[in-house]
């Protein structure tokens, strides 16, 4: 049977202290999970992915955002992600700092985290296994990577294409 695909945007957002905001997820997916804000596009409006996070950052964070805010950090395509959907995920990483906790909404209630915390944190599976470190990894760069997660839970993942900081700032 064919599943639905799903293209959404993850923000990943930071304090003065470089700690990073999470989720605690109230709804599906990843309901009782800690993840970074974000949302489905509004692909029947051809919402494109700078515009969905910028408007998922107002209605989550209440913060107005431009797509001159935002960093393309990464690009995660998930092949029957717990045999539910494929998705396909632009991960943007927001320029400006937070001062506030953002207020909870239906969507869950927001805390800072020290990058350090994560390990001990429930979060998806694909999220702790892949994204977060390749996240980390290339930070102010940029990665794209597939994973196929099969019926049987095993998840094979390739990393399609890294661009280091360095690289990226050179280039524009």
């Amino acid at each position: 049977m064919p599943m639905p695909h799903h293209i959404s945007t993850l923000l990943y957002c930071f304090n003065e202290r470089d700690d990073v905001l999470l989720l605690a997820r109230a709804q599906p997916p990843n309901r009782g999970l800690w993840s970074p804000c974000g949302g489905k596009l509004h692909t029947h409006l051809g919402e494109s992915p700078y515009a969905c996070a910028c408007r998922e950052a107002h209605e989550e964070l209440g913060l107005p955002l431009t797509p001159a805010d935002l960093h393309l950090a990464g690009l995660v395509s998930e092949h029957g992600y717990a045999g539910q959907a494929h998705w396909l995920m632009f991960l943007f990483e927001v320029r400006p700092r937070l001062a506030a906790l953002p207020a909870p909404h239906r969507e869950g209630a927001f805390q800072f985290f020290p990058a350090s915390a994560l390990a001990g944190l429930p979060v998806p599976e694909t999220d702790r296994e892949q994204i977060w470190p390749l996240f980390w990894r290339w930070r102010g760069g940029f990665f794209a990577a597939h994973c196929h997660c099969h019926p049987d839970g095993r998840r094979d993942w390739t990393l399609e294409e890294t661009r280091p900081a360095a690289a990226r700032a050179s280039r524009r």
